[in-house]
Parts: C-alpha cells; sequence; structure tokens
C-alpha cells in the first residue's frame, strides 16, 4: 500500500456534530488530542461515540470536554467501571488555550466540538470558536443554501 493511501485510511472521521454548524457561526477551528482510557480508544475504534449534546469549557488554563458520550464495548474489561459521559481533558498548547480564553471571556464566544476523528492513530477532536445563530439567521443561510441549489439546477440545465 502506497504512503499517500495509508495516510487516507489513518484519517478515519468517528462521529461530525452537526447541530454545531446548525446553531452557531463557526469563526475558528483547533484540533485538540483527547486525554482518553483504553476502553475508550477501543469503543472509538469501533465508532461508538456521540457529540450532539457536548461542550468544552476552559478552567484553571485547561481544556476540558463535557457531555461527550462514549459508550463502552460489551467486552470491556471486567474490573474497570466505564463512566459513557465522563469529563475528558483536551490537549492543546498553551498560546491556543490562552486564544481561546480570551475570546471566550472578552468576546461572547462558545467553544463547541465538531468533528472527533483518528490522524496517525491518535484520537483527535475539532473545536471550534463559535457565535450563536438567531433564528432569522438561520433562515437566511437557508434560503441561501435553497438559491444555490437553484442556481446549479438551472445552470446545469442550460
Amino acid at each position: 500500500m502506497s504512503k499517500a493511501a495509508k495516510n487516507k485510511t489513518s484519517d478515519a472521521t468517528i462521529t461530525v456534530n452537526k447541530k454545531a454548524r446548525h446553531d452557531f457561526f463557526i469563526e475558528d477551528t483547533f484540533e485538540a488530542g483527547i486525554a482518553l482510557e483504553g476502553w475508550e480508544a477501543k469503543a472509538l475504534r469501533a465508532g461508538r461515540a456521540q457529540l450532539q449534546d457536548a461542550y468544552v469549557t476552559l478552567k484553571k488554563g485547561e481544556a476540558w470536554l463535557l457531555g461527550g458520550h462514549i459508550p463502552p464495548l460489551p467486552s470491556a474489561s471486567t474490573h474497570v467501571k466505564p463512566d459513557p459521559h465522563r469529563t475528558r481533558k483536551l490537549l492543546l498548547h498553551r498560546r491556543e488555550i490562552d486564544q481561546l480564553m480570551g475570546a471566550v471571556d472578552r468576546k461572547g464566544y462558545a467553544v463547541v466540538p465538531l468533528k472527533l476523528y483518528w490522524k496517525r492513530g491518535n484520537a483527535k477532536l475539532e473545536i471550534g470558536l463559535a457565535k450563536g445563530k438567531k433564528q432569522h439567521d438561520k433562515r437566511a443561510v437557508e434560503k441561501e443554501r435553497d438559491w444555490q441549489r437553484e442556481k446549479a439546477r438551472i445552470l446545469k440545465a442550460n
């Protein structure tokens, strides 16, 4: 297998938080590692994870993922008590955490998880610096999407 094909298969998406892009304007994205336990890594390899109600908090200079759901496999170890909703530490550089904290504190942004994926054998979480959408913003985005689709259909017919 070629090196390019090998990298293509190793960068596999586990789950995507579609609700985040619907509810927020994503201003900037960051890639964060996740501190996982062994049973969590096995569950992620099996593609078992949900980010729908998850969010990121910044406390004492550290980033934490709350509300992420990773259900344990039935074959999980018997001596470990798995907690699917446990708080997981996100691994970011200090300057990235400072940038996120500044935006959240001063400008009223939120930090939301967008996508969970594998990169070179490590689980990564794409987080976004987000500003909340109002109902009329959501309608405008939907109207623009419909117009683009209609325009493409018209141009294709000609």
